[in-house]
């Protein structure tokens, strides 16, 4: 029998997932409530006018017109738990329960779990005190410039700021102004990232994943990524930017570890997961969680689904997803256009007449209503976001051009739209990428393969004392005598690469000697080893003396700069073998360093380590087939002006800049004991060469803007059109050398660099995450733009201890659950103090036994689960009581007007707490207000007690003294009364040490007072004293008698 489905909600999502659901033969009719124009009697699709916020009017409905499945389209529902409470009525609901539903609904809760789960994101703190959350905003060692409401803010509750100042005016707005209600009550900072934004949604059955297609919203409101932040201008799907296999990181990482983490905490995750994702260089992240499918996403992802919806709900709800995973097309692109109100997203007109949508659909397009309504037979505009039209072609472009033609053939005055949707997918697959090294002829891949490959045949020729013997054909060297007494050697070998053919074009060879130097003196000062001789190979095809003669000496004069010998070299004439002009160099150098002084130290090496750069000269001796490709695309000779320095310069002469030697500047520091590596930027600049003398879980994070760039990279980075990694893969980009210190030493260290060279800190080490890259340049394309410019040097040592937004311990917290008949003011009290971060306790449910009441909204609000537990529905008083028993942990009672049985308060005892709007013993029940006003006493109150059998005459926890006013009315009196009733502590901050009080001294239950707190308030002691005298006088009797309770108070204040 074909199933009558009800959707609640009334957007272009709920208008998409009707359009797909009524698709399946399955289905009957689907009732959308409230819906929009675009559902309205249309097909299978017709609207309802059934109440969606009354969970059990709702749930009456679906039984009495055959409902056989609801689904839930936009959030807020989810997290007032319509999933919890209509399954409990009978009704099949999809979508996450209402705990579940609390990974949106919370942004704290949200980025806890994360952090409790290790799933990636950025670094952030939460706050319920807007001057704590400034202090962070100023204070974090990032840019904490993303200012979240922890609530639920209709998609808006986030602002990116552009400063610290913008960010903490943000969080005045929203936690002072109360911009997004009380969704801004708790605020999450969060650390500004940089990467492409990505949206990946699943369905999820509690145990499994179904990935959907990933897709892209546009939140600005105009082309460009300009203007303001809206709820979504617009989608395309799927993302090019994500491969396959990033797209199963996604899965394993991120999207399956939540809902298995879910499911651990008890809380498992049954409808549709969306994960907002940035792709930054350090690896994915997530942004945030919704709980129900996107909008606009929906309505780019519905038309790319080939399966039936129906079914895939209702396998889902099964739990057998695994067993029948949703189908999607294949090589077909979606965007939708999404057309707003003028003056959206502030005040806008509503009733504007909206035309052509009959011709738009002949058009092949589809139509997704928003913001519609039906007047006199035409379509009008009731909102800000008001239709979206989606088209599906085999390319995104294709599909754009689709989308755009259907704007323009609606008639909608002064409607608000983007044009370029998808703009970052079409440049990703048509940009014009720059030169590669490869391109240029140098394969690093290739290379590194290489080094991997003659590892092994290097070890097998190592054997002790392998060393040649005194005299004869070889040169010697001495170790005792240079003053070694248990030494490693080291060697290293390297050329000058490229950099030959600019020196022999441009007739300048004595430089050529310092490069050969340098390049593997450097080497081996990585293993902190002293250079102590060296050997060079000279060949040619023709050998010129005078050629020669200028290279080695050069090479002699460089080995006196670096404090070694030039022990000895081979000079090798091969025509035929080079051109004329041509010759070749090699360098070998040998060093030693005593055992216990061996680099890197790995064991070491720490995350929050800094990185001090020390400056190269220039480009050095790597990537020069690359730099000599961007002169040929530049149409420049070495003869030319150099356009990236001073006059009188030529491109020639600057290039040729010899490489920087570092020995006789870093042996003093490398003896020292500070640096912990070392590392030389040499071939594959940046990102190859640190994470060389690095721990494998360890990354680095450098930042370009700290360091004084050399002119010649920017040129080359804005000629040759290079991307930042190509450039920081083959260019040291002005570091020549990087080493390794502990934060406490950088400074010593720094100055003793910056004696002799320029030097700064550069960076840091953090911890390496799964699938992030080993090094992470920040602002390389800034510097390199403003290379030349003003000194980057930092003067002062950065703390990063990894820690941010958290103390690293957690204590348990008692789950409370609050009853509640009526509006809830003291049910907003407790929720403000459980929020607290120095909270006992975690309100995780709110129960109401009176449906659509005030106290339920502020609960959903605050993202905490609501129950109604209707006592009409149940047989029995016992049977309600038991109902509510199932879930709770410790109860207070928030204005709850229903009596519980006798059973109920004996198995809670010590658990259930209430607060009473008097100064018990005395004005018990109902009406205490009235009852003080008519006993004429002059001080009254309100009381925290546990519950008794007996109405309010359970042990007395706390209570606050409220004068009674001659001019006092019973309404006048009941507001100050609630007054102190929200500035008590919390109920369970008593609990379990007064329960375990009470529970020994029943007896004396009506003076269970907490003196260490009254003693800091005297007025509330002298009150309280005051009321006990006013009843003795009065002749109001007392359980224990008001003399017993003055001598208390006399004998407190005599201690006092």
């Amino acid at each position: 029998m074909a199933e009558r489905v009800l959707l609640v909600g009334s957007g272009g999502r709920e208008h998409a997932l009707a359009w797909k659901l009524a698709q399946s033969p399955l289905i009957q009719q689907v009732l959308v409530a409230p819906g929009n124009a675009g559902t309205a009697n249309c097909g299978k699709i017709s609207n309802s006018e059934v109440s969606v916020s009354n969970h059990s009017i709702l749930a009456q409905f679906c039984k009495d017109h055959h409902v056989g499945l609801v689904v839930v389209g936009p959030e807020v529902p989810l997290a007032a738990g319509i999933v919890d409470d209509l399954t409990a009525a009978g009704v099949p609901c999809f979508g996450p329960s209402g705990k579940a539903a609390q990974l949106e609904a919370s942004k704290s809760f949200s980025k806890a779990f994360m952090e409790r789960h290790g799933i990636p994101t950025a670094r952030y703190g939460s706050f319920t005190d807007p001057q704590e959350a400034c202090n962070y905003i100023r204070t974090a060692d990032f840019p904490a410039l993303v200012v979240k409401a922890s609530g639920l803010a209709a998609g808006k509750g986030v602002i990116v700021a552009r400063d610290q100042e913008e960010a903490c005016q943000a969080v005045m707005d929203i936690m002072k102004d109360k911009a997004f209600g009380a969704a801004g009550d708790t605020v999450v900072v969060e650390e500004l990232l940089e990467g492409e934004e990505v949206s990946c949604l699943c369905f999820s059955d509690g145990s499994s994943v179904s990935p959907m297609p990933p897709a892209q919203d546009h939140k600005r409101l105009q082309d460009g990524d300009l203007g303001l932040n809206t709820g979504g201008m617009g989608a395309y799907c799927p993302t090019p930017q994500v491969s396959q296999e990033l797209l199963q990181q996604i899965r394993e990482t991120v999207l399956q570890r939540t809902v298995d983490k879910m499911k651990e905490e008890g809380a498992p995750f049954v409808g549709v997961l969306y994960a907002g994702l940035m792709l930054t260089k350090q690896g994915l992240k997530v942004l945030e969680y919704n709980c129900r499918f996107g909008d606009p996403e929906c309505q780019v992802l519905l038309p790319l689904l080939k399966s039936d919806l129906y079914e895939v709900i209702m396998n889902t709800m099964k739990g057998t997803l695994a067993s029948n995973p949703p189908v999607w097309q294949q090589d077909s692109s979606a965007v939708t256009v999404v057309m707003a109100s003028p003056g959206y997203p502030g005040s806008y007109k509503k009733g504007v007449e909206i035309t052509g949508l009959s011709q738009v659909e002949d058009m092949g397009l589809q139509v997704f209503h928003a913001g519609t309504a039906l007047k006199e037979g035409g379509v009008v505009s009731s909102g800000g976001r008001v239709l979206t039209v989606t088209a599906v072609s085999s390319s995104l472009e294709a599909a754009l051009r689709s989308a755009n033609q259907g704007v323009a053939a609606i008639g909608f005055p002064g409607a608000v739209y983007r044009r370029d949707i998808g703009h970052r997918a079409i440049a990703h697959l048509n940009q014009s990428r720059g030169l590669t090294y490869k391109e240029s002829g140098v394969d690093i891949a290739a290379g590194n393969k290489l080094v991997e490959l003659i590892k092994p045949l290097a070890k097998a020729t190592s054997r002790s004392g392998c060393n040649a013997e005194l005299g004869g054909f070889a040169g010697l060297f001495d170790l005792k005598a240079a003053g070694f007494v248990d030494p490693i050697l080291v060697s290293g070998t390297d050329g000058v690469g490229t950099k030959l053919k600019i020196a022999q074009a441009c007739g300048q060879h004595g430089g050529l000697g310092q490069d050969l130097v340098a390049m593997c003196v450097n080497d081996v000062l990585a293993q902190g080893a002293e250079p102590l001789f060296f050997l060079d190979y000279f060949s040619c095809g023709s050998l010129d003396v005078d050629v020669a003669a200028s290279v080695v000496g050069g090479i002699a004069k460089a080995c006196e700069m670096a404090g070694c010998a030039l022990l000895g070299g081979e000079t090798a004439e091969m025509p035929g073998v080079y051109a004329p002009g041509e010759y070749d160099l090699a360098g070998f150098c040998v060093g030693a360093v005593e055992r216990g002084a061996l680099l890197p130290r790995l064991g070491d090496i720490a995350e929050g380590d800094l990185l001090l750069g020390v400056a190269s000269s220039g480009v050095h001796s790597n990537g020069f087939s690359l730099v000599r490709k961007v002169l040929e695309r530049a149409r420049l000779s070495y003869s030319s002006p150099a356009p990236f320095c001073g006059p009188g310069q030529t491109v020639g002469e600057v290039l040729l800049t010899p490489t920087k030697i570092y020995s006789r500047l870093l042996l003093p520091i490398l003896r020292s004991g500070a640096v912990k590596a070392y590392a030389h930027i040499t071939g594959g600049g940046l990102l190859e060469n640190i994470p060389r003398v690095l721990p494998q879980e360890l990354a680095v994070d450098l930042d370009a803007s700290r360091w004084n760039i050399p002119p010649v990279f920017s040129w080359l980075h804005r000629e040759g059109g290079l991307s930042d990694d190509e450039m920081a893969r083959t260019f040291n980009c002005g570091l020549g050398a990087v080493l390794v210190v502990a934060p406490l030493d950088a400074q010593r260290v720094l100055r003793q660099l910056q004696a002799h060279e320029e030097a700064w800190i550069v960076g840091s080490l953090a911890h390496k995450l799964p699938g992030a890259e080993a090094v992470v340049v920040r602002n390389l394309s800034n510097s390199l733009l403003n290379a030349g410019s003003a000194a980057a040097g930092e003067s002062g040592v950065e703390h990063n201890n990894g820690c941010h937004g958290s103390d690293g311990t957690r204590r348990k917290r008692t789950r409370v659950g609050v009853l509640i008949s009526g509006t809830g003011t003291n049910l907003q009290a407790l929720i403000e103090q459980a929020k607290r971060p120095s909270s006992s306790a975690e309100i995780v449910v709110v129960i109401s036994n009176r449906p659509g009441v005030q106290g339920l909204k502020r609960a959903s609000l605050a993202g905490i689960q609501t129950r109604v537990v209707d006592h009409k529905m149940y047989g029995s008083r016992t049977e309600f009581d038991g109902t509510i028993d199932r879930v709770l942990e410790l109860v207070c009672l928030a204005g709850f007007m229903r009596i519980l049985t006798g059973n109920f308060v004996k198995k809670w005892n010590g658990k259930l707490l209430n607060i009473h709007p008097s100064l018990l013993p005395s004005f018990k029940g109902v009406n205490a207000q009235k009852q003080a006003l008519q006993a004429g006493v002059r001080v009254t109150g309100c009381t925290v007690h546990f519950v008794a059998e007996e109405v309010d005459a359970g042990a007395i926890i706390a209570q606050e003294a409220v004068p009674v006013l001659s001019c006092d009315t019973e309404e006048g009196l009941c507001d100050r009364i609630r007054e102190a009733e929200h500035r008590a502590p919390p109920p369970w901050s008593w609990w379990p040490a007064q329960r375990r009080h009470a529970q020994r001294e029943a007896d004396l239950a009506c003076l269970q007072l907490d003196f260490h707190r009254v003693s800091s308030k005297l007025f509330r002691v002298l009150g309280l004293l005051l009321h006990a005298l006013h009843m003795m006088a009065s002749g109001v009797c007392m359980k224990i008698g008001a003399e017993k309770q003055v001598w208390c108070f006399v004998t407190f204040l005599q201690k006092v």
